[in-house]
């Protein structure tokens, strides 16, 4: 079975403290510790030596999805200091303005696909450009933004085609048309089965889904339906 996880945000709006908690008793072996917005990231780092993650085989950090210019080589240089950690440290790359801050880093750089409002990063094309100048970085497969830009799958496939050997971890929800993350649907589970078998069985998946602390195992279950291992696995 897939190590499967949470994003913080996802379940708790701007609050990583209670989204942890909200995973307490929870058959999950994996977080994204979520800081989205600019003025959560400094509380969220001087907060890691102090929560209690021994439990998850698979952590990662997710970085502002947007912020200030000049705050840019700030915020490199801090997330540089947490490298140490191995911890993937997810970026959406139409909020990063100097690349060469960013390739410091190698393959602590984790770089998502984009939804449809996006300039770049949403095809395996675009997604092409940015790993030209991010040589070493990983990367963090949204399917739920695949999908959206492309319904019928088929960028999905070709950006896993392309840089599955990058892969890290994977987003998993519903993407709707306004951008927003949601459970997943039948048809979304139908969608993301097409795909699945090119996803390596030890790739951790994220739930980016808004779900209360009643309903994480059902949408569990729902997310282990959609990206099953009984197909055959693509050796990269």
């Amino acid at each position: 079975m897939r190590p499967v996880g949470f994003s913080t945000g996802a379940l708790a709006y701007a609050d990583f403290r209670r989204g942890l908690a909200m995973c307490c008793n929870k058959p999950v072996q994996a977080i994204e510790l979520s800081a989205l917005r600019q003025n959560e990231l400094i509380p969220l780092l001087e907060a890691l030596d102090t929560l209690d993650l021994a439990r998850f085989t698979h952590i990662a950090i997710h970085a502002p999805s947007q912020f200030d210019p000049e705050w840019e080589a700030a915020l490199g240089a801090r997330l540089r200091d947490e490298t140490w950690r191995g911890w993937p440290i997810v970026l959406h790359p139409d909020a990063l303005y100097d690349l060469s801050l960013w390739r410091e880093m190698g393959s602590a750089v984790c770089i998502e696909n984009m939804d449809k409002r996006k300039p770049i990063g949403r095809s395996a094309r675009e997604l092409e450009s940015v790993f030209k100048h991010l040589p070493d970085a990983k990367f963090c497969f949204d399917i739920g933004h695949a999908r959206q830009f492309d319904p019928t799958m088929t960028e999905a496939y070709l950006i896993l085609r392309d840089f599955g050997h990058r892969l890290s971890q994977v987003h998993v929800s519903e993407v709707n048309t306004r951008s927003k993350h949601d459970p997943l649907s039948y048809a979304s589970i139908i969608a993301f089965q097409e795909v699945a078998h090119l996803i390596p069985s030890d790739v951790p998946l994220i739930l980016e889904t808004p779900v209360s602390e009643d309903e994480m195992e059902m949408e569990i279950a729902k997310v282990q339906e959609s990206l099953p291992l009984d197909r055959i696995m693509v050796a990269w």
